[in-house]
């Protein structure tokens, strides 16, 4: 029985892209067995010989073009697309559910106590102005005006961040009153929504949260602080896409299919992991806590930095986050122990090391008393996927 070729055009630079295929491999594996073949170097779209010439039964694209697929319709190919672009008549469409993104992100804020939030994006592109009308409606249902800044995608992959764009925005973070919350139509926009934030001397997440999208983990864990995102769903886009292929191969008519796949969630990082606080001074100590609690910091030193009194800060603390800038402390430790008990295999002492306790049997008491279990047996617990 010969199987079914299916030719993938997916530029693997792209991070969502590795999961996308995974669906498409996934679905394949247990449903139809086909023969896949990667264009990861776009050349179904250069080289139209070639696409010709190859006995193809269907493309699967998350870099489709108009040019792509003009040459699926001569060729008589069936073609889904992945790419969030405007529908090509009579090509079946999987693409996330934007709205959805956006609406996401403006509930994030809400939850939050924000009393500010505005969204920045590219006005050009639809795909980040469906983003923003839903973000726009979740925050008007929570009672609240959103804020806008917009200007146009330059139309590059990776487009030099303008110095004059970057002083618009800065200009427009320091002209509203914080905290602010800030959602990004995507991550790389988000990374510039930082750079514009830190430029204007401004405290991440304390006075400015920023959200991105897409929550593409090598651009979001590298700016500091690393950066929250909402989740899409590349890999049920990819599986539901070689879902769709199958049916067409089989006869089915889905010419019409405009299908929207919902986010996972929102991926919470330090950009956001903050209430909205309106007092400088406990938004100074608490990002001077983020950065240097698994340091050995002590309550003292929290209290100098901030320039208030020991009592005027405890006092704002409870009234603001509704703990003391000792169990702050402790509260960051706990969250640094966890990621490391679960993501790395270091023995306790290093843990005890990387975060700021002398002691492992103190760590000990201190994780057992806020978690409720050992670390080792936290640790057992995360890694059994319990």
């Amino acid at each position: 029985m010969i199987r079914p070729r299916i030719l993938c055009v997916f530029m693997t630079r792209f991070e969502e892209c590795g999961p996308m295929l995974d669906g498409v491999s996934k679905y394949s594996r247990s449903h139809v067995h086909w023969d896949i073949f990667l264009d990861d170097q776009g050349r179904a779209e250069s080289d139209m010989d070639w696409l010709k010439d190859q006995p193809w039964d269907g493309v699967i694209s998350r870099h489709t073009t108009s040019k792509l697929a003009g040459a699926c319709r001569d060729l008589g190919l069936p073609l889904v697309d992945l790419n969030d672009i405007p529908r090509f008549p009579g090509v079946p469409k999987i693409r996330p559910d934007n709205r959805t993104i956006g609406h996401l992100g403006g509930e994030h804020f809400l939850e939050r106590g924000y009393q500010r939030m505005g969204f920045c994006g590219f006005g050009n592109e639809g795909w980040s102005c469906e983003r923003r009308d839903g973000f726009v409606e979740a925050v008007r249902l929570g009672g609240l005006e959103p804020l806008d800044f917009e200007t146009d995608w330059p139309g590059q992959t990776t487009p030099a961040w303008d110095h004059g764009e970057n002083l618009r925005l800065v200009e427009w973070l320091r002209g509203i009153r914080h905290p602010l919350a800030v959602m990004a139509c995507n991550d790389l926009r988000a990374q510039q929504v930082v750079n514009a934030v830190q430029a204007a001397d401004l405290l991440i997440p304390e006075e400015v949260a920023v959200l991105g999208a897409n929550n593409e983990t090598h651009r979001c864990e590298l700016p500091y602080p690393p950066l929250s995102s909402v989740a899409t769903h590349p890999f049920h886009s990819g599986y539901r896409a070689a879902e769709v292929m199958a049916a067409i191969l089989s006869g089915a008519d889905l010419t019409d299919l405009d299908e929207r796949i919902e986010p996972v969630g929102i991926v919470t990082r330090q950009s956001t992991d903050v209430l909205a606080i309106d007092d400088r001074n406990v938004a100074k100590a608490l990002s001077y806590i983020r950065e240097r609690a698994c340091l050995g910091l002590s309550v003292d030193e929290v209290v100098a930095h901030a320039a208030a009194s020991r009592s005027q800060l405890e006092k704002r603390f409870r009234r603001y986050i509704g703990r003391s800038p000792q169990a702050e402390i402790r509260r960051v430790q706990v969250a640094r122990m966890k990621q490391l008990l679960f993501e790395t295999d270091f023995p306790l002492k290093r843990i005890a090391d990387l975060t700021g306790f002398e002691h492992i049997e103190y760590m000990s008491v201190v994780f057992k008393r806020l978690v409720g279990v050992s670390p080792g047996a936290y640790r057992i617990r995360m890694k059994s996927g319990d």
